[in-house]
């Protein structure tokens, strides 16, 4: 007997069907969510799997949720998790996985995090019981992770010695705009009879090597073989004497190993460049549109047999034939027949004739997918069977590419896929046969499902914007989310979608596309909006870790700005290193060249009913550095020596503190000289060590580390903005006073030239004139803690000065603002706050560079919050 959500059933199958007719029920009312994908009601719910996945907006999760807080008490009462369990700090330690496991390979998609890294994350920040939310979950593998650490092998145990963390069953939330990666999600995070799956795969693969097992044959000499690929190219059309060639035949020299740019004519040896030359044109009838389209022509040249005694075979007649044979024939099953839309990745398919998504395949190929979906439909697993289907997709295509250098060189793997993040046919397309693949991906997922084959938590198609999900339910959300135009998801996944006949309604799509009509601009009111149904449902005193994969500046800030401006407090940004596996914190915030990890947390109830009561006092800013120090890193180490703690610094620490009060919409009551002092002089409460900021309690534990690794780094600095070049003045300053013939040659190697464009830096001597003091023997040394705030205090004065002198320019004159002080501005839009002045803020904003507004986190939220009051 099956026991679901209080309801008994006596097969999985009458489970199913009792609850897809629930769902069918529900669909009406769930239509009017946000996110609710484009397909048919019966595709919808032949797709889903209810209650534990809908492919739709999934409407049991909350009774899911209700639950898993009664097991939590029994897991107390077996003393397996802690009443009052509570995360001292951010996970900041060194990650290095990667990506080779027959999870991950089991299926492809554009962005995956290894499981392996994110159960670093989920078994530090929760313990069993615990529920993790992930509402970007792509193909799930923030699911993968959290069922991974119910059972404590040797392998992990190993792997995560570092985490002081407790194994035991998570329960997980996943949700994704996207049907097909909610689908794959589905696939690793369910249970199967493996034996019978193994089994329905086997006869599967025989079906269709009887029916179409005589298009992927190949003969040779007298004996027949099957080929696992078709090697095409495009025909190209001489521009001087009109004759026509392939592509293969004058790009590819196998004898020299040579892939030639410089294409030359083998009828009248003109030479140019691919781009340059024509490409034939072929016009045919479409029997499935019924129409006559044009497309450019592609011809077959080489064959690679499973025969081993040949390597390649070139096309002969024998294999004209069976083209010939299979452009004729009619297709007797299903095909997807969906229109690709225009859009900014799609635009170069459908100029060379790509105008649907079955024009990507070739006749033969098309003609075999179609078996196997009628085959994969009849199966006792079609949801499974399914996975294998839409994992052959695109390697079925001709987007599948050939890797030339390991085809000179015998190498393997000369199949190389399709290049990442685009839908465009290239030159020299792979046809990869359909029965080959079929056996690949089936081997795939069998060993996938050996890993993890348990139902573990509940799966949901919706949009982020808008969680199905009740407030302060979730204990911890790690998520890796789109990030500005890096991947275009609903274009790129329209082909997969096609063959689930469920596609993505891609209205709230958190990305910047011109054919959508999505700027940054509303890129970032989508990331904030999401942040913000993430704020609410995560519990008080909870972390959240986002990823983040993009090189562009920009992007980097609307992200932080969004996560600030939905509530949460960051607490640490460090760099992920996949190259090298490393992991270490940054300061740079526009220098932007690695994936990160974001830290931040959404503070307690206790600290917002205290802070409410103090927060028009001086006393409420001690209470949120309190609250703060508290989430933060204690000690980081790099190799064998203590590291700087950017995050503890007074100027980060100062951010952090604009950013809260600004959020919520209060005035911010001390200036950054007043509070590096408050700092230093409220020795009860905090305690400076190597220029960071610690409660006494940490300062002990610091102390402790430290004196294990005595040896201290500064961080490595990038310079790219004004206060970074303070801070790399400083650290060299640090170690020993200097003069500016000292300084200047260092300074012109690592500071000037790299500035962002539009962010005028002072010279070097103003910037020590404004920050350092200078000896009798005219070298310059750091200030101590008063002098310090006394430089901070005139800096100020000289900044605001320089921002009325910004805001005169901008009033009497019409002309383009080219060059700004960043700093200036910062500290000419603090006042402008803390004076309710809001309509300055954005008349400033709208005429400094739009790209050194957002590329600077202070400044575009000030500028976020005053265009909402001006």
């Amino acid at each position: 007997m099956i026991t679901v959500l209080g309801k008994t059933f006596s097969t999985e199958e009458e489970r199913r069907t009792y609850f897809r007719e629930e769902l069918r029920k529900k669909l009406p009312e769930l239509k009017q969510m946000e996110g609710f994908p484009i397909g048919e009601d019966e595709d919808i719910l032949n797709l889903s799997d209810p209650p534990y996945y809908t492919a739709c907006p999934n409407p049991w999760l909350n009774d899911f949720i209700a639950e898993w807080e009664e097991e939590k008490k029994a897991l107390e009462k077996k003393g397996l998790r802690k009443k009052n369990f509570e995360v001292t700090e951010p996970y900041a330690a060194d990650v290095s996985e990667g990506k080779n496991n027959p999870i991950y390979n089991a299926h492809s998609y554009h962005t995956k995090v290894p499981h392996p890294a994110i159960m670093r994350y989920i078994l530090h920040y929760t313990q069993p019981g615990d529920i993790v939310f992930d509402g970007f979950a792509g193909t799930g593998m923030t699911g993968v992770a959290s069922t991974l650490l119910e059972e404590e092998t040797r392998e992990y145990s190993l792997k995560f010695k570092d985490i002081n963390g407790i194994f035991g069953k998570r329960r997980f939330v996943t949700s994704d705009l996207s049907p097909i990666a909610s689908f794959i999600n589905y696939c690793y995070n369910s249970e199967v009879d493996i034996r019978e799956l193994d089994r329905e795969c086997g006869i599967i693969y025989d079906k269709l090597e009887s029916e179409v097992g005589w298009m992927y044959k190949t003969k040779i000499g007298k004996n027949t073989s099957f080929f696992n690929y078709a090697i095409w190219s495009d025909e190209l059309i001489c521009n001087n004497c009109g004759n026509t060639y392939s592509y293969w035949s004058v790009a590819i020299d196998e004898n020299n190993k040579v892939h030639n740019e410089n294409l030359v004519c083998d009828s009248c040896n003109h030479h140019d460049i691919n781009r340059n030359i024509k490409k034939s044109i072929i016009t045919k009838y479409d029997k499935l549109i019924k129409k006559v389209v044009e497309q450019k022509k592609y011809i077959p040249v080489l064959l690679k047999p499973k025969d081993k005694s040949v390597y390649l075979k070139k096309i002969d007649d024998d294999d004209l034939v069976i083209l010939k044979q299979v452009e004729d024939a009619n297709f007797p099953y299903w095909v997807p027949i969906v229109k690709v839309p225009k859009g900014d990745k799609t635009s170069e398919p459908i100029r060379a004739g790509i105008t649907y998504v079955h024009h990507y395949f070739t006749k033969r190929n098309l003609l075999a997918l179609s078996l196997l979906k009628k085959l994969v439909d009849e199966s006792q697993y079609p949801l499974h069977l399914q996975f294998i289907l839409t994992g052959m997709i695109q390697r079925s295509s001709l987007m599948n590419r050939i890797h030339v250098k390991n085809f000179f060189y015998g190498g393997g793997g000369w199949n190389a896929g399709i290049m990442k993040g685009t839908i465009h046919i290239p030159s020299i397309p792979i046809e990869t046969s359909i029965i080959e693949q079929f056996r690949s991906r089936h081997k795939g997922l069998i060993e996938a499902k050996k890993i993890i084959n348990k139902k573990n938590g509940v799966i949901s198609v919706s949009s982020a914007t808008s969680l199905n999900l009740s407030d302060n339910s979730i204990d911890y959300i790690f998520t890796d989310p789109p990030f500005g135009a890096n991947i275009m998801y609903s274009e790129l996944n329209l082909i997969w979608e096609s063959w689930l006949k469920v596609v993505t309604n891609n209205t709230n799509e958190a990305i910047e596309n011109r054919n959508q009509k999505k700027s940054l601009s509303r890129y970032s009111d989508l990331m904030t909006k999401s942040f913000r149904e993430y704020f609410r449902v995560l519990k008080p005193n909870k972390y959240m870790t986002v990823e983040f994969s993009n090189t562009k500046a920009i992007v980097w800030n609307i992200i932080q700005n969004s996560i600030a401006n939905a509530g949460f407090i960051i607490s640490n940004v460090s760099a992920l290193d996949k190259k090298q596996g490393g992991m270490r914190s940054i300061s740079s915030t526009t220098g932007v060249r690695q994936d990160l990890v974001i830290s931040c947390y959404k503070p307690s109830v206790e600290f917002n009913v205290k802070f409410k009561e103090l927060e028009n006092s001086s006393v409420g800013v001690w209470e949120f550095v309190n609250e703060h120090l508290e989430h933060l890193p204690i000690h980081l180490l790099k190799g064998s020596s203590t590291t700087a703690i950017i995050e503890r610094s007074p100027k980060i620490l100062f951010d952090r503190l604009i950013a809260f009060y600004v959020q919520r919409g209060l005035p911010v009551p001390i200036d950054a000289s007043k509070f590096q002092q408050g700092l230093r002089e409220l020795t009860d409460q905090f305690v400076e060590r190597d220029g960071m900021f610690f409660t006494l309690e940490q300062a002990e534990e610091y102390d402790r580390k430290k004196a294990a690794a005595p040896n201290f780094v500064q961080l490595d600095i990038f310079v790219t903005n004004e206060q970074e070049a303070i801070l790399w003045l400083k650290n060299i300053l640090e170690k020993e006073p200097q003069t500016e013939q000292d300084l200047h040659p260092k300074w012109m190697k690592e500071v000037a030239g790299n500035m962002r464009k539009g962010d005028t830096l002072p010279e070097m001597r103003t910037i020590l004139e404004e920050n350092f003091l200078k000896n009798d023997s005219g070298q310059w040394y750091l200030p101590d803690p008063e002098n310090e705030a006394d430089k901070e205090e005139q800096r100020t004065k000289r900044l605001l000065k320089q921002f009325k002198a910004l805001l005169t320019e901008i009033r009497t004159s019409k002309k383009k603002i080219k060059e700004v002080r960043v700093e200036a501005v910062r500290a000419g839009f603090t006042q402008c706050y803390k004076e309710k002045d809001f309509k300055t803020i954005v008349e400033v904003g709208e005429r400094i560079p739009e790209k050194l507004l957002m590329e600077d986190e202070m400044l575009l939220q000030f500028f976020d919050i005053a265009d909402g009051k001006a």
